[in-house]
């Protein structure tokens, strides 16, 4: 299965728009910026479908045309907008959409279906296990409501090819006995709501940080979660911490939160896929090797390739390698090598190489290019790079300088590294599934 996250923030969104918390400026900063919780899953199934939700599919490139299948969770507006039925009937879509869900979440939709669209409503309750399509789906009790208890569900969602995940939005803390129903599951991803932070005072039919670890610590004794399961945290309300912060503290669990945008495979689709490749461009100070060490704290190991090498009695170097290494976790290893290639070819665990400048700047020097050597070995070495890179298992995030904005260099040096870094970092984000720029500290999506 290949899910996409249409939105992964709770009903307000992160930021919430009227808010200037610590939390929501930070988000905002970052340009994180998290819409209503929903999912696309193989384009054709989506898992709940707020009033943002088909907007938000048209921003990541996707296109609901396709869409045989809408499990809807509960009646709440941010997981139900039922005049995206209305905007299906105005084009020829040729085929029947099975709306699935609780009989009250169900009643909403049908004022906006005109007695002759082709849509079905299939009302479920916890307990039922239907076929939609390709999918089994096993309904799960949620501690949570709308008008009266039972009038919201969670998901077992398993796929044609075995794959098997669970979307857990809304809930609160579970009982016990809830897990019997998951025992031995080994999913192979779990989205689970995460929305009050350290706030969980604030409402019992949602999970706080310290519930949310609860849950997942079951989840695991139970068999549900395994090591291989990718926790995702979903339904993010600005009674987080800020993003960093969270992604630590989510950390100590195993999870993560999830992206606006971001896809995660599973099954086939997984072992199918190559790593997720991720370019992080920025100037001098401008944060990105921070901003990359963040996109993979959720790990708990990373293999960080340091492509500068050593240069001794550079004082100030040492000092810059130094606080580099403070900021990253003590489970992290570290490489040094300009043999990047062989690293991306040859991976078990994440990877995050820093960087491609002084990658390309040790090729330059093996070639002699400053001295009026072999341009086209260095072509050659891209080519290898971009090959490796592409072929690479494992996620992975490469750090690289952004150099065409400034002073054009004094020197036909400064210019032939400016020129050839520019047309790398071009090549890789050509085979990257993700490029960031950071800018003053600011990390700007660029796909």
């Amino acid at each position: 299965m290949e899910v996409v996250l249409l939105g992964t923030g709770a009903a307000d969104g992160w930021p919430n728009p009227f808010c200037t918390c610590a939390s929501c400026i930070d988000a905002a900063r970052r340009g994180e910026i998290r819409g209503q919780t929903a999912a696309l899953v193989d384009d054709t199934l989506m898992l709940d479908c707020g009033p943002e939700a088909p907007r938000a599919a048209v921003r990541y490139g996707r296109t609901l045309s396709g869409v045989r299948h809408i499990l809807l969770t509960h009646a709440h507006p941010d997981h139900l907008g039922p005049q995206a039925l209305l905007f299906r009937s105005w084009v020829e879509a040729g085929h029947v959409v099975d709306v699935v869900g609780p009989a009250d979440a169900l009643d909403a939709c049908r004022p906006w279906v005109g007695p002759d669209d082709p849509v079905r409503f299939v009302p479920v309750r916890a307990g039922d296990t239907t076929r939609v399509g390709e999918y089994t789906v096993r309904v799960l009790p949620a501690r949570h409501r709308v008008f009266h208890d039972g009038d919201a569900v969670l998901y077992d969602l398993t796929g044609a090819d075995g794959a098997r995940i669970l979307w857990a939005c809304d809930t609160g803390p579970l009982p016990d006995d809830w897990f019997d129903a998951v025992r031995g599951a080994r999913f192979d991803a779990v989205f689970v709501e995460e929305t009050f932070g350290d706030r969980s005072e604030l409402s019992d039919g949602h999970l706080g940080l310290p519930e949310f670890e609860g849950l997942v610590g079951s989840l695991r004794a139970c068999g549900a979660v395994v090591d291989t399961t990718d926790v995702v945290a979903v339904h993010l309300g600005h009674h987080n911490p800020p993003v960093t912060e969270l992604r630590r503290r989510l950390a100590r669990c195993g999870a993560r939160p999830g992206t606006d945008g971001e896809m995660v495979r599973t099954g086939t689709a997984a072992r199918q896929a190559r790593g997720h490749r991720t370019l992080v461009l920025g100037g001098v100070r401008s944060g990105k090797s921070r901003h990359a060490e963040e996109l993979l704290a959720a790990h708990p190991s990373v293999v960080y390739v340091a492509t500068g090498g050593t240069r001794v009695g550079d004082a100030e170097w040492e000092q810059r390698v130094a606080l580099h290494r403070q900021r990253r976790s003590a489970s992290w290893s570290t490489v040094e090598t300009v043999d990047v290639a062989a690293v991306l070819r040859t991976a078990t665990q994440p990877l995050l190489v820093d960087c491609l400048g002084t990658w390309l700047t040790a090729r330059l020097d093996v070639h002699g290019v400053w001295n009026g050597g072999d341009v086209a070995a260095v072509d050659a070495d891209v080519d290898d790079l971009l090959d490796a890179w592409r072929g690479c298992t494992v996620p992975v995030v490469a750090v690289s300088n952004e150099v065409g904005s400034g002073v054009v260099p004094a020197t036909a040096s400064g210019r032939l590294f400016r020129d050839m870094l520019g047309r790398l970092n071009a090549s890789v984000a050509a085979v990257s599934e993700s490029v960031t720029l950071v800018v003053a500290g600011i990390a700007v999506p660029l796909r």
